[in-house]
């Protein structure tokens, strides 16, 4: 306990096998909190209904809160994805099918395949069409790419034949690891220099400020997973 005598915090008493479901639960549940979100975004943009305003009503509800309940491309991390499987699979040892959780996953990896299909459906062949990704860390603040939603997007984009132009401000480096083969740059403007379409994939704050870059575009054919741009012309995955 003197470990943490110095944190502003609650201390419960527990045994170790508690305090590691304590740990799996929590992040199981905010996890879950996304995919929810997702799921309801997904039904709202079929019926031209804004989720952001929903999920604000809905986190007004002080047995809800509004953390975790932005909707977008998907989760991503060391924490989240390992945690929701840990928990599946130790509830399959114990004969339990844990259905809830797997959807949880199910949810979570459709997602940002959800944008590509957007993607396709706007601008149509997507072969040898230059895509600009903005984002490629799971989050913003971070080079950690682990799980990053941006992995699936960028793999999928390639195995549809599209020319992938990639830009973030700390994890291009990461990134180059899992794919060398694409183009990285060193600014958005840079990324977004002659592209077909661009999709936003991390809510890094320099993003929410960008506009005349678009204009850089062949063609301003914008696609958010994140809900930071406040210019105009712009889709969300589910808004």
């Amino acid at each position: 306990q003197a470990a943490y005598s110095g944190l502003k915090a609650p201390v419960i008493r527990t045994g170790i096998s508690e305090a590691e479901m304590i740990k799996y639960t929590s992040n199981a549940f905010l996890a879950t909190k996304i995919s929810f979100s997702n799921e309801i975004g997904n039904i709202c943009k079929r019926l031209g209904i804004d989720v952001y305003e929903v999920m604000k009503g809905v986190g007004m509800d002080p047995r809800i809160s509004p953390l975790f309940l932005n909707a977008g491309a998907g989760f991503g991390g060391s924490c989240f994805p390992k945690d929701v499987r840990a928990l599946i699979r130790l509830a399959e040892g114990t004969g339990e099918n844990a259905s809830l959780l797997k959807s949880v996953i199910e949810v979570n990896e459709r997602q940002p395949l959800r944008l590509v299909e957007l993607l396709e459906r706007r601008i149509g062949d997507l072969r040898e069409k230059r895509i600009a990704i903005l984002g490629l860390a799971f989050k913003n603040d971070t080079d950690d790419i682990r799980e990053s939603r941006s992995i699936p997007v960028i793999a999928e984009l390639k195995r549809r034949g599209a020319e992938v132009s990639a830009y973030d401000p700390l994890a291009c480096s990461s990134m180059r690891r899992i794919f060398p083969d694409i183009d990285y740059h060193e600014s958005a403007a840079d990324a977004l220099r002659g592209a077909d379409a661009c999709l936003v994939m991390t809510e890094w704050p320099e993003f929410g400020l960008l506009d005349k870059e678009f204009d850089l575009m062949r063609s301003r054919e914008i696609i958010e997973g994140r809900r930071i741009l406040k210019c105009g012309g712009v889709e969300g995955i589910c808004w």
